[in-house]
């Protein structure tokens, strides 16, 4: 039985090569109910420590996510899934870059726009 927060078997038949095997160590838990887990954190906002025990001890999604994070796995996962979507047609590469501008309240931190000597070409206010 698929739930809410779980992926999908197509979401899965994606994911699963993408993902690191592992050569070493004891036998593991399986990397889908793990990734559920970790789907399931991110999906609700909840703490690992409320993780359902479905998805086996707390601790275990936790270390494999940082491991993935760090390992690059999911930096891979996010540019296979834009590969596939653009040869598809599926994304339009428009870009929109914002040009807002945020002043700083005087007593934020910064002095003189990060110089402490005046500027040499601006007029003196009469």
């Amino acid at each position: 039985m698929i739930r809410r927060h779980e992926l999908s078997d197509g979401e899965w038949e994606f994911v699963r090569p993408l993902l690191p095997e592992s050569v070493r160590g004891r036998k593991r838990l399986d990397d889908r109910t793990v990734l559920n887990g970790i789907v399931w954190k991110f999906r609700t906002g909840t703490a690992w420590r409320d993780v359902p025990e479905r998805y086996g001890p707390w601790a275990t999604p936790h270390t494999r996510f940082r491991r993935w994070a760090l390992d690059g796995t999911f930096e891979r996962m996010l540019r296979t899934a834009q590969a596939q979507a653009y040869a598809a047609g599926d994304i339009d590469w428009l870009v929109s870059v914002d040009s807002t501008v945020v002043r700083a309240h005087q007593h934020a931190g910064a002095r003189n726009g990060g110089s402490s000597a005046p500027d040499s070409d601006v007029p003196e206010a009469a």
